[in-house]
Order: structure tokens, then C-alpha cells, then sequence
């Protein structure tokens, strides 16, 4: 173990590395490289971070759905390995939180600067905050509550939780909506120009990277904690059956 330890480390620091090199990529293609949108002017670039961020906030949810499915089905057979999906639920929420935030947040931005409001209740926007506020009441039911059952609640609610996402995904093709159509698959008339795509790719592959690393950290950050809550439950088992001499 004691030998891993720095290998671990040291590949975790280059994936840090890597993930901050791509995103600097990204960032240069989005803000200096591309041409201006003829019609949002310089707003459009918020484009290349809403977008893909957007995607991601609705590809960490399943995986916080399949580690919570696994949960559920080990947390009686096979406790230990129920405690390692329990780990990769809680880093992928609190993932899907923080990128749901963004998307959100960049949404409002740019539908200031395009419709000239901050919010308005369209579908793919209602149920997004939806999805947004699932995923915050997950995290404040694993902080907050003092159940014994608190982790299988949570991953009862993971499973409420991912029905949403194709909600979040269909919304824009199920109803009329102010939000635009897809870019991605929406039809003939979708996609973008070929000189924008370098930018969306590597902001793509930037942000996908950077998710997997916040993932990998608090997932090891959490196994942490589950061993330390281990051993010293273990130390007050042997210290109350010590005898006393």
C-alpha cells in the first residue's frame, strides 16, 4: 500500500494537469480563435461552456443512478461493496450539482443578452432547475438527516432523480419552447458551422475531464471516510470487550 500511495498520487496530479491543459485549449479556441457570431456578437461564445457543461449535467446523474442501483441491491448481500457505490453516488451528485448550477447559471446569462430577460418557465428550462433542486434535497438529506436509513433514502431518491434527465433531454423536442433547438441531432437543419467546432470539442473534452477528476477526488475522499468511520468503530468494539484486569 505504502508504495501505491505515490503512484496514485502522481498519476491523480497528471490527470489534474492534463484536465487544466485542455480546458486552457479549450479556452483560447473559444475566446480568441473563433470568429464572432455575426448575430449574438461576442454573447455567442457562451456557446462552447453552456453547451457541453449542459450535456455533462445530464450524463453524471446516470452514473449516480447505476451506483445507486448497486447500493441498493448490495447494501444487505455485499455491505462493503455497497459502501464503495455508495461513494461513487454521493462524488457524482454533488458533480451533477455543480455542473447543473452552471449550466443554469450561463443559461440565464445568455438569455439576458438574447431575449432580455434572466429566467422564463419553458420546459427545458423548468425542468432543469428540477433536476437542479433533486439533486440539491439528495445532498441535504445525506448532510442533514440523522435516519439510519439515510443512505438508502438518498438512493431511492437517485432513482427519482434520473427519471428527470430524459425529461431534460426530450423537452425541446416534445413541446414548442422558447429555447433554442438542438444543435446536436435536432433535424436537418441542426448543427454548426465546421470553424466552431475545434472550440466545442475541446471545451467538451475539457470539461469532461475535469468532471471524471472532481469525481475520482471526492470518491477517494469519501473512501477515506468510510475506512476512518470503520476503524474506529472497530476500536470501540475491541475496547468494549476488553476485560478489565
Amino acid at each position: 500500500m505504502e508504495q501505491r500511495t505515490p503512484t496514485l498520487r502522481g498519476v491523480a496530479w497528471l490527470w489534474f494537469g492534463i484536465s487544466v491543459a485542455v480546458l486552457a485549449v479549450g479556452f483560447r479556441q473559444a475566446i480568441f480563435l473563433v470568429p464572432t457570431d455575426a448575430a449574438q456578437g461576442n454573447v455567442g461564445r457562451i456557446f462552447y461552456y453552456h453547451v457541453p457543461i449542459a450535456m455533462l449535467s445530464l450524463i453524471f446523474p446516470y452514473i449516480n443512478f447505476v451506483a445507486s442501483l448497486f447500493y441498493l441491491y448490495w447494501r444487505r448481500r455485499e455491505p462493503l461493496k455497497a459502501l464503495t457505490a455508495d461513494a461513487l453516488a454521493l462524488s457524482t451528485a454533488e458533480v451533477t450539482v455543480v455542473y447543473s448550477s452552471i449550466c443554469l447559471l450561463t443559461g440565464m446569462l445568455w438569455g439576458r443578452a438574447t431575449w432580455g430577460i434572466w429566467w422564463t418557465w419553458d420546459p427545458r428550462l423548468t425542468s432543469m432547475l428540477l433536476l437542479w433542486l433533486l439533486y440539491v434535497s439528495y445532498l441535504m438529506l445525506r448532510r442533514f438527516s440523522s435516519s439510519g436509513q439515510t443512505h438508502t433514502l438518498a438512493a431511492v431518491l437517485s432513482v427519482f432523480a434520473a427519471v428527470d434527465v430524459p425529461i431534460v433531454y426530450m423537452s425541446i423536442r416534445w413541446w414548442r419552447t422558447q429555447h433554442p433547438a438542438p444543435v446536436f441531432g435536432g433535424g436537418p437543419d441542426s448543427g454548426v458551422d465546421p470553424s466552431m467546432l475545434p472550440a466545442f470539442y475541446w471545451n467538451l473534452a475539457g470539461w469532461t475531464v475535469w468532471g471524471v477528476c472532481i469525481v475520482l477526488f471526492r470518491f477517494a475522499l469519501e473512501r477515506r471516510r468510510q475506512f476512518a468511520e470503520q476503524e474506529a468503530a472497530l476500536q470501540a468494539i475491541e475496547a468494549s470487550l476488553e476485560i478489565p484486569q
